[in-house]
C-alpha cells in the first residue's frame, strides 16, 4: 500500500495525489498554512511522524532564496526514511541552449543557481528528480489568458520552450515509482514559441490573436525567461519509465482543455519552467 507524503500540495502535486488515490494509495502533505486535512510545513512533530510512515516522499517546494526549505528542515529524516524520494525540479537548470535539444546529460547552469543546487542536493540522496518545463492544465493555460485579455505575444518566433500538461506530469511521476533514482525530463514532443501557442489558443476561442508587446515592457522575470531558448528531450523518461505524454503537443492539450472548460480566469504570470507549488 502506497502512502505518499507531499511537501507543497499545490496545483501539480494535487494531480499526482489524485492519481495515487485513484490507485488505492493514501496521501498526506503540507502547505504553508495547513488546513483541509493537510499539515503546516513547520509543524515539526506531525511532519516527522508522517515521514516515519511514508512509503513515498515528494517535494514540489522551490528554493527559498538560496536554500531548499524542505531539505534544510527535514533533510536528515528524509534521507534516513528508506522511502521512495521525488523532487519536482525545473528544466530551467539547463539555462540557455540557443534553441538546441537538451537531455539529462546536458550541463547545468542558467539564471537560477538555487534551483540547480536544490536539484543536485535531491539527487545526492538518491531522489527521482523530475525536470519540468512550462506546466499547463485545467484553469491554467493559454485559454484563460486569451479569454481574459491578459495574453500577449513577444514577436520572437525563434525563441522556443517546452511544455507539459499537468496530467502528463502526474503520470510521469507515478511511473517513476517503479524506476531507479536519477534525473528525468518530462516534456511534450513539440517545443514551440509562446506566440504560436497564444495564436492557436485564440483561434480555438474564435478571438483575434493577442497583441505583440515590446520585451522591454515586461517584468525582469519575464525578460529573463524569454532570453532562454531550448528544446527539452524526454527520451529517457520514455525508455526507463515506460511513459509517454497523452498530450504530445500544445495543440492536443489545448483542444482537450477547450472541450472540458470555459476559460474565464486570467493567469497573468509569465510562462515558467518550474515545478513549484502551483
Amino acid at each position: 500500500m502506497i502512502h505518499l507524503f507531499v511537501f507543497g500540495m499545490g496545483y501539480s502535486a494535487r494531480r499526482i495525489a489524485d492519481r495515487v488515490g485513484a490507485k488505492g494509495g493514501s496521501v498526506g502533505g503540507t502547505t504553508r498554512s495547513g488546513g483541509a486535512g493537510l499539515l503546516r510545513f513547520d509543524d515539526d512533530a506531525a511532519v516527522f511522524g508522517e515521514l516515519a510512515r511514508a512509503t513515498h516522499i515528494l517535494s514540489s517546494v522551490p528554493p527559498d532564496g538560496n536554500t531548499d526549505p524542505v531539505l534544510a528542515r527535514y533533510g536528515d529524516a528524509i534521507a534516513r526514511s528508506g522511502a521512495w524520494l521525488g523532487y519536482l525540479s525545473s528544466t530551467g537548470v539547463y539555462g540557455d541552449a540557443g534553441g538546441a535539444w537538451v537531455d539529462e546529460t546536458a550541463p547545468l547552469g542558467g539564471r537560477r543557481p538555487a534551483r540547480t543546487a536544490a536539484d543536485a542536493a535531491w539527487r545526492a540522496i538518491d531522489a527521482h528528480v523530475f525536470r519540468l518545463p512550462g506546466i499547463y492544465g485545467p484553469g491554467r493555460s493559454a485559454l484563460e489568458r486569451v479569454a481574459a485579455g491578459t495574453a500577449h505575444r513577444v514577436g520572437l518566433p525563434e525563441q522556443v520552450f517546452s511544455r507539459i500538461h499537468v496530467d502528463d506530469l502526474a503520470s510521469g511521476v507515478v511511473a517513476g515509482f517503479a524506476a531507479p533514482p536519477g534525473a528525468y525530463n518530462l516534456a511534450d514532443d513539440r517545443p514551440s514559441s509562446q506566440d504560436d501557442v497564444m495564436v492557436f489558443a485564440a483561434r480555438l476561442l474564435g478571438l483575434p490573436p493577442p497583441p505583440v508587446v515590446a520585451l522591454e515592457t515586461l517584468s525582469p522575470m519575464a525578460r529573463g525567461f524569454y532570453r532562454e531558448n531550448r528544446r527539452v528531450a524526454a527520451g529517457k523518461a520514455k525508455r526507463v519509465l515506460g511513459w509517454a505524454p497523452r498530450y504530445p503537443d500544445y495543440r492536443a492539450g489545448l483542444r482537450a482543455l477547450k472541450a472540458i472548460t470555459s476559460p474565464i480566469a486570467a493567469s497573468t504570470a509569465p510562462p515558467t519552467a518550474s515545478g513549484d507549488q502551483r
